[in-house]
């Protein structure tokens, strides 16, 4: 599922609007983490880039062994990184900084790249440099109806990733707000003796979000 069709993220997100971000450690953190969210439903996962050579042949591995799975990179910041998640054959890569010279290098490579906006000024140029979705970061320090206020002086707006300290109780107020899907992180897991433990909230998350698509 890891193509580079830069319409495929939008059509799959627009199917169920939620994005996982990780930052696994290791390849043996990466599937103690992976092997819940996809046993929960999830079908968008970002993993962090990483500069280092282990981190492409890594991630092919572990596309190779969740193929159910989109996965993208993330925090990408640098021509760099989009050569490293390019190289990993990834399908998307996600940055939280909107600058054109990346958003030309992942055009050259082929790659979808999300940038991340905050004012109306980055959204707008977002809008120029040809961008088909941004990621709003950091969502947390904004209501979440600041994506739909934009909507008449900067519309028509971009497909939206509100993302940056959101928990998943935060999913469906921010998506009835206006944006078009949301990304969670950090309050994905608990820490535990046992491993890994997802939220609770993410099982009611994901049934909210199937219910949305059947009605």
């Amino acid at each position: 599922m890891n193509t580079s069709d830069p319409e495929a993220l939008l059509r799959g997100l627009r199917r169920q609007p939620v994005l996982a971000v990780l930052r696994p450690s290791g390849v043996d953190e990466a599937r103690a983490q992976l092997l819940p969210l996809q046993q929960l439903g999830f079908l968008h996962v970002e993993l962090a880039v990483s500069l280092e050579p282990h981190w492409p042949p890594m991630v092919q591995r572990l596309a190779q062994e969740f193929p159910g799975l989109r996965l993208g990179g993330a925090s990408v910041r640098c021509a760099a990184g989009l050569e490293a998640v390019a190289a990993a054959g990834l399908g998307y890569a996600v940055s939280p900084i909107l600058e054109h010279g990346l958003l030309q290098r992942a055009e050259a490579l082929g790659l979808p790249l999300v940038p991340g906006v905050f004012s109306p000024t980055e959204v707008a140029a977002a809008v120029r440099w040809g961008a088909r979705a941004v990621k709003l970061y950091p969502a947390a320090a904004l209501p979440p109806g600041y994506w739909a206020s934009l909507r008449g002086p900067l519309g028509p707006l971009p497909f939206c990733i509100a993302a940056g300290g959101l928990a998943p109780a935060d999913g469906a107020p921010w998506l009835q707000a206006g944006v078009d899907a949301i990304a969670l992180g950090g309050q994905l897991f608990a820490a535990s003796a046992m491993g890994p433990q997802v939220h609770p909230g993410l099982a009611p998350l994901l049934a909210w979000l199937r219910s949305r698509v059947d009605a």
